[in-house]
């Protein structure tokens, strides 16, 4: 072949080669293809990941159904409460008989605070637990509680059906907690005082209860069982467990008014003040029967020191009569018979309005009735109270009761606030 055919030929198949290997190059490096070929990829991974999370949340609804928990999609409020509370007194004298007629009376001044947190379980259930912490004296001749945080109350209330609740109260039980449809804790955004806090029965402490609620259309029953453990003073055997049976029925009238009628039962048992059992620990001698049929032929022999159980037994019944002319006023008024003795009467008369707007008032008269012709015991009571904001309000109140021999007038001046 001639030497210039052949170097031409050659550089020719030269020439091919490159601009294949440039044009092969510049394709492979084209910004549009590498932005296709990655979105392709991407589009794939996403689809997978797609498939994996349907996996995922059908395992989990899955095992919602199957292994269901009552706290799921709970939700818990949180509301605080804190009360000031300052009283200028006037008294005729300071022995003890002004002393405990201001315990009576009623007045707490100090401070208190109050968290309350409600759980919703299983959409009808609730869940109630409120802490306290107080600065007030629970009495004029005692000392002031301290201000740590601890728990007052824990209440469980679970709808059985629509007209059938079950609540179950662990500690600090009420016995108005039993008849908390009604609303009842409207009562605390009154002054605190003697009339407006409803029949005595209703607001003593019974440790741990137990009850049901049954409502149909226009009545409300409630029974509830408490057992309650008092502190034991030295030396004192006549405190000992208290057993309470409560009985509630509601009426709602047609005309507007709500009747109640409330009958507790207790039972007191003393026990030898050198046994301590320890908390939540309630002893029942069920031998002491046995005992006794033992050892009644003969003189009775004391077995370790323990002193024979007294049981003492009263009983209190109650009505109130309530009219609300709308959310905020309305009246409403109470009496109280202990033991079935009509001399042993203590009663009160409340008008108020609880209005939210720029002011409110509140005007309440109490008393207590030992014998047909006398009162030993009445106490008036009225209250301005000043709106500062939807959430913070100032009661300015005038107090004046007569107990006894002893006179008592006090202004007093309350603020609540709510976060």
């Amino acid at each position: 072949m001639d030497p210039v055919a052949s170097a031409v030929e050659k550089f020719k198949r030269f020439a091919k080669s490159s601009q294949e290997f440039i044009n092969g190059l510049v394709h492979h490096r084209n910004p549009i293809e590498i932005l296709k070929r990655l979105q392709r990829e991407a589009f794939s991974d996403l689809m997978k990941l797609r498939d994996r999370q349907d996996k995922v949340e059908r395992m989990l609804s899955f095992y919602k159904i199957s292994k269901g928990s009552p706290f799921q999609e709970t939700s818990t409020h949180v509301r605080g409460e804190v009360d000031v509370m300052g009283t200028i007194l006037m008294v005729g004298d300071t022995d003890q008989e002004h002393f405990d007629a201001l315990d009576r009376a009623g007045l707490r001044a100090g401070i208190l605070s109050r968290l309350t947190f409600e759980t919703n379980i299983r959409e009808k259930d609730t869940l109630i637990a409120e802490f306290v912490s107080s600065q007030k004296g629970s009495g004029y001749s005692d000392d002031f509680s301290g201000n740590t945080l601890s728990l007052e109350k824990l209440l469980y209330l679970g709808s059985i059906t629509d007209w059938l609740s079950a609540i179950a109260v662990p500690v600090g039980a009420q016995f108005w907690d039993f008849g908390i449809a009604t609303n009842s804790s409207k009562q605390r955004k009154r002054l605190c005082n003697y009339a407006s806090a409803g029949p005595p029965l209703l607001n003593e402490h019974n440790g741990s209860a137990v009850g049901v609620s049954v409502r149909k259309s226009n009545i409300m029953a409630s029974m509830a069982h408490s057992v309650s453990v008092p502190r034991m003073q030295p030396r004192d055997i006549t405190h000992g467990n208290c057993f309470n049976s409560f009985g509630q029925i509601i009426l709602q009238l047609p005309v507007g008014l709500k009747l109640s009628l409330s009958g507790l039962h207790q039972v007191r048992k003393s026990r030898n003040p050198h046994l301590n059992f320890g908390a939540l620990i309630f002893p029942v001698d069920f031998l002491q029967h046995f005992k006794a049929s033992d050892t009644s032929g003969g003189p009775s022999v004391p077995t370790l020191g323990i002193n024979t159980h007294e049981r003492v037994s009263t009983g209190s019944i109650s009505l109130k009569l309530e009219k609300n002319f709308d959310e905020y006023t309305g009246i409403d008024g109470w009496i109280e018979m202990k033991n079935c003795n009509y001399r042993q009467v203590q009663w009160a008369v409340n008008v108020f309005d609880e209005s939210e707007d720029e002011f409110g008032w509140g005007l309440s008269l109490s008393g207590m009735t030992e014998t047909p012709n006398r009162l030993s015991r009445i106490q008036a009571e009225t209250y301005l109270k000043l709106n500062i904001s939807k959430k913070f309000n100032l009661k300015p109140g005038v107090t004046y009761a007569i107990d006894g021999n002893a006179i008592l007038f006090g202004l007093t001046l309350q603020s609540h606030w709510t976060f």
